[in-house]
């Protein structure tokens, strides 16, 4: 778990430093801090996620798990590791548009009329 805490937001309850206290520490103004970095320990995790919901300022934010990104530089690979949508041919040759999850991307330009 990776959180962040906003000071600017925080009015300083110090409820964060009841249900953490290993992880956030007030100073001298009784404003918290995060006293070991944003990176929580498993062990703290549990006393984090409660000081987080019953923040009245709502001052912390759960970043989520930190998530390696890749090197980069590898043509048609999308940050999420997977492959870029397909492009395929239509029938008359010309290029089609792929399809995005279970959802058909449509020309807005094409005629959807079928009237003939």
């Amino acid at each position: 778990m990776r959180i962040k805490l906003d000071r600017t937001v925080c009015d300083g309850f110090g409820t964060c430093v009841v249900h953490a206290p290993d992880v956030f520490s007030l100073d001298d103004w009784g404003y918290p801090s995060l006293a070991a970095g944003n990176d929580i320990a498993a062990a703290d995790e549990a006393g984090v996620r409660r000081a987080l919901l019953d923040c009245p300022a709502h001052a912390i934010v759960d970043l989520g798990d930190p998530v390696p990104m890749p090197a980069g530089g590898e043509p048609g690979m999308a940050r999420n590791l997977g492959p870029d949508a397909p492009w395929t041919k239509a029938a008359n040759g010309a290029a089609a548009l792929p399809r995005l999850g279970s959802v058909l991307v449509r020309d807005p330009t094409a005629d959807t009329d079928d009237d003939s």
